[in-house]
């Protein structure tokens, strides 16, 4: 990790990691996905027909029940990583997310940001996509540099059919049009697109509006994120169902997340 790797990161809320994540622990993660895949939790998505050959499938928190994943979150240097790009004394573990889109999947991921969808407020947040296959231009994650220093907060929109959550209010608006109908060329915009290779590690602020196309690759495009928040991470509420859904147990608006659910990994 370097300085310039944490300029880049708070300046223009993405950044990648080349090479963090060691054979070792890819292959870890591998078995962890095809164990996912077997037994998918509650929270599994398809953003496809599940019957086709080509999808575009997801789940998220099911870490305590795939061993893989905890072991990933819990040894090496990534809760280490996420606090220094955070800028914080703490890496707290939120939650991870597996996304899979098959070889020739078309399905693009909309334009959007992370943090009106989830349970939690705070500037201190990183999410850590870890590439287990390469990514190339073609199907590579894109990013509008400094939009998460906006201080806008969009409305979340569903992968499957890309409609907005809900309405507008004082504090959430509907993304505008121009990123609605855009697969990536935005005037005005620097545009910031992150092909990768497996072991390589896409770094994110939760409310860096990103996207990526389907992929017409030959292989698979599967990744793991890691969802990390730092010292001033408290439980927020939405007007619309968060994703993951987690129930507060206990927990009120404003809350430090000091949850067995949300356990501290760096220091």
């Amino acid at each position: 990790m370097t300085d310039a790797t944490i300029e880049d990161f708070r300046r223009d809320g993405a950044t990648v990691l080349r090479g963090a994540v060691s054979n070792e622990h890819l292959a870890l993660l591998a078995a962890g996905v095809e164990r996912n895949r077997q037994s998918p939790s509650p929270n599994a998505h398809w953003y496809t027909d599940p019957s086709s050959a080509v999808g575009f499938w997801s789940d998220y928190v099911t870490w305590r029940s795939v061993p893989e994943y905890e072991q990933i979150v819990r040894e090496g240097s990534l809760a280490e990583a996420a606090a220094a790009l955070m800028g914080s004394r703490t890496a707290r573990f939120f939650h991870e997310h597996v996304l899979i889109k098959e070889a020739g999947a078309t399905e693009r991921t909309p334009w959007h940001h992370d943090q009106p969808y989830y349970c939690v407020d705070g500037d201190q947040n990183v999410s850590m996509w870890i590439a287990l296959d390469p990514v190339p231009e073609s199907s590579a994650l894109r990013f509008i540099a400094g939009s998460h220093r906006w201080n806008r907060w969009f409305i979340p929109r569903r992968f499957i059919d890309h409609a907005p959550y809900g309405m507008e209010d004082d504090r959430y608006e509907q993304l505008p049009d121009r990123f609605v109908s855009s697969d990536g060329e935005l005037d005005g915009e620097r545009v910031i697109s992150l092909p990768v290779e497996p072991g390589d590690v896409v770094c994110f602020h939760y409310r860096t509006l990103h996207g990526a196309p389907g992929n017409p690759n030959g292989t698979a495009r599967r990744a793991v994120s890691l969802r990390w928040v730092g010292d001033d991470g408290v439980w927020a509420e939405r007007p619309w169902p968060v994703s993951p859904t987690f129930e507060p147990q206990g927990l009120t608006v404003g809350d430090p997340l000091d949850d067995e659910r949300f356990p501290v990994i760096h220091p």
